[in-house]
């Protein structure tokens, strides 16, 4: 199978090439998403560079126990095994982070000579590469992306926002609840049915139009799609995740929507919120408060950040990792009278609640939103959370984003000098693998890093975060074969 790409069908053929140890590449991709195909481009043309690997190609909604047993969310999605393990993954349009990445797994074709130079996305072409980055840029290739919602028509947008008021809850899908077209689908009506709720629901096969347009209107990318009183819960990973937690019949019972056999109703349009505020008593109120000022930065969730018990409660403990900010945490399933007076004292009826500074940001879906825009990390900046990112922190993180990172003026496909295309070449022959800046596109950077440095000229070569020197120094650690092992330590 070296040098070419199989579409996977059954799942143990993974498993037997797992089994052998050797290097496995696993693209999942989705036939409807645009940034799926144009990677697609580059697995195959890195399988030919990799002959040694086997490269596999899985379509994520029509083989869900795989995608499941790799936590695939979104596509374009990449696993990368070794010895029978997954050693790294990729998510979304990277091109030359999935070179890096097989570069680093599957190591030189032939042992005596230098690897292939991963970072520049090799054989899959200038042309190939652009239309990528600009797919990922313009439409977005994961759930991360933002997908603007002003390509769609006032008529669209009335049209699927009737659909999803329709019924209190509501599924776009593949096919038809009696007959789903896509193992993710038929879960999610499968849990629907457990939780043995009344919903509505629309096959997204049988109109294109619908079909892209959800993407854009509720920006998210895949399918299904599950609605709770207008409001999208996410697609299938969460519905599972929500219904094997308990949260999903939580949500529908705060929301007003009750189990069919149980009778229960509720008044029209009480929504979510719970508006009795004089159901506390004096003390639980005091220790709420005194929990939510434990920590200028406090969330109440589902478990432990180191171990969550829900999907919503991970994500945020995500996010708050990524914008590295200290916070503490209550467990609320180890308290019940915590976790129901807190709806009370709030009025947000789910979890997790963020807070910060005392105040109530919300739950997952308004973290989410507000780490995607930035609006999140503003917040914590005005209320003294985080600094300001100095010109000098930008400069240390820029340098070491890479264990090896050349700032040279160009890109590796396209030096635009000749001392910076001689490094790229060197480092190629070495067989490093490498990050790199254009110095070119920032003027600001480009100075910077003069007196950052100490360095006048460009290009620079920085390993672990350290200056190794210019184009001369480079070229005489290559002569003296001295660059690989300065560039191991």
């Amino acid at each position: 199978m070296g040098g070419s790409v199989m579409d996977v069908q059954l799942k143990e053929e993974i498993d037997n090439a797992l089994r052998e140890g050797g290097p496995v590449v696993m693209h999942f991709w989705a036939s409807w998403c645009e940034a799926s195909k144009q990677m697609d481009h580059v697995f195959s043309h890195l399988a030919v560079d990799y002959p040694h690997a086997k490269f596999f190609r899985v379509e994520a909604e029509e083989q869900p126990e795989i995608s499941e047993a790799y936590s695939v969310s979104a596509v374009p999605y990449f696993a990368l095994c070794k010895d029978g393990k997954t050693v790294d993954t990729l998510e979304g349009a990277n091109p030359s982070g999935l070179a890096n990445k097989i570069a680093k797994l599957a190591g030189p074709v032939d042992p005596s000579g230098a690897a292939v130079p991963a970072s520049l996305g090799m054989a899959a072409g200038p042309m190939v590469l652009e239309s990528v980055k600009e797919l990922s840029q313009e439409n977005g290739s994961s759930q991360s992306a933002k997908a603007p919602s002003s390509g769609l028509s006032e008529s669209l947008k009335n049209r699927i926002q009737e659909l999803i008021n329709s019924h209190p809850i509501y599924l776009f899908m593949k096919g038809s609840p009696e007959e789903p077209k896509c193992g993710f689908s038929r879960k999610v009506v499968e849990i629907l049915k457990k939780e043995d709720v009344n919903f509505g629901t629309f096959d997204i096969l049988t109109d294109n139009e619908v079909r892209e347009g959800m993407k854009k209107f509720s920006n998210w990318p895949t399918f299904p799609q599950l609605f709770c009183k207008g409001e999208l819960l996410g697609g299938s990973d969460i519905a599972i995740a929500m219904h094997e937690s308990g949260e999903l019949k939580e949500v529908f019972q705060d929301h007003g929507v009750f189990s069919v056999s149980s009778g229960a109703t509720s008044e029209a349009g009480k929504g979510g919120g719970i508006t009795l505020s004089d159901g506390l008593s004096t003390t639980l109120t005091s220790r709420l408060k005194e929990l939510i000022n434990s920590s200028p930065v406090m969330l109440f969730m589902k478990g432990k950040p180191e171990e969550p018990k829900c999907g919503f409660s991970r994500k945020v403990v995500e996010i708050l990792q990524q914008e590295k900010v200290e916070f503490k945490s209550f467990d609320i399933l180890s308290d019940d009278e915590v976790r129901q007076g807190l709806k009370v004292y709030s009025n947000w009826s789910s979890y997790p609640q963020l807070y910060i500074k005392s105040e109530l940001i919300g739950g997952s879906d308004i973290v989410l939103e507000m780490h995607k825009s930035g609006e999140l990390n503003r917040v914590l900046k005005e209320k003294g959370i985080i600094g300001e990112e100095t010109r000098e922190d930008r400069l240390k993180k820029l340098v070491s984003s890479s264990s090896t990172m050349l700032i040279m003026k160009g890109t590796p496909d396209a030096p635009r000098c000749g001392f910076s295309s001689k490094v790229v070449d060197v480092l190629r022959k070495e067989g490093v693998s490498f990050g790199s800046f254009d110095i070119l596109s920032d003027e600001e950077v480009r100075q910077g890093l003069k007196t950052f440095s100490n360095w006048p000229t460009f290009p620079q070569l920085y390993h672990n975060g350290e200056l190794v020197g210019g184009c001369d120094i480079v070229l005489e650690l290559q002569s003296n074969g001295e660059l690989k092992s300065t560039l191991s330590e």
